[in-house]
């Protein structure tokens, strides 16, 4: 007489994934990160502190990005931008997916190609420069003024009391003060990038991400 055969367990099954072949966490995390980053949005908007929440704009679709790839943080920056679309309006949503949208993409580009620091924020302040004129360019189509020639003349005039002060006799040309403005700007966008890496560097290692490694200059800073 046979005997019976031995009891088998059933196959464990396969993780369910979604249509682009990714599991579920994926399109989990992406929804998460996007309305954490529209939610930092409305804060600084509605509850303005200073440039606290400006620093985490992007963090959000650099994170997603750097677990899962490039769809997941275009996807990311896209979703922040709809939900923003809805809940403050087109203008307003357009000018976090410019600069901060796209710039968390860069980001995260960045650091999963393990990019140096000098490269990833130089393009980074790039793209918040940008991101600056386009807000004038946007601001002034919609009140119909030139927002820009009206900060020109501003610092123009400041330029000549600076002048008159000191004692000099010469006019400041509005190309220097042009030019001057837009060395400021990036400038300005430089010193930022610098401390979204800080914070990122600080954050992202205790995700379980961590962002290329600081050059020595930067690792004494902090030891200080």
């Amino acid at each position: 007489m046979a005997s019976p055969p031995p009891h088998q367990s059933p196959p464990e099954p396969t993780p369910k994934v979604d249509g682009a072949g990714k599991p579920p966490i994926v399109l989990v995390e992406t929804a998460f990160l996007a309305s954490t980053a529209t939610l930092l949005w409305l804060l600084n908007f509605y509850f303005p502190i200073g440039p606290i929440f400006r620093i985490f704009f992007p963090l959000p679709v650099a994170l997603i990005y750097l677990r899962w790839g490039q769809r997941a943080g275009w996807m990311t920056a896209l979703v922040s931008g709809l939900l923003l679309s809805v809940l403050m309006g087109p203008s307003r949503s357009i000018l976090f997916v410019v600069p901060y949208g796209i710039m968390g993409v860069q980001l995260g580009a960045c650091w999963r190609r393990r990019t140096g620091w000098l490269m990833s924020i130089s393009l980074g302040a790039l793209l918040d420069s940008i991101g600056v004129f386009f807000r004038f360019g946007l601001t002034s189509l919609l009140l119909g003024e030139d927002l820009w020639a009206y900060l020109m003349a501003r610092i123009r005039d400041l330029a000549e009391w600076i002048f008159i002060q000191l004692g000099i006799l010469a006019e400041p040309n509005l190309f220097i003060i042009q030019i001057l403005a837009i060395s400021l700007v990036f400038f300005s966008s430089f010193v930022y990038l610098f401390v979204v890496h800080l914070v990122a560097l600080l954050m992202f290692e205790r995700l379980g991400n961590p962002i290329p490694k600081a050059p020595p200059w930067v690792d004494t800073l902090l030891d200080l």
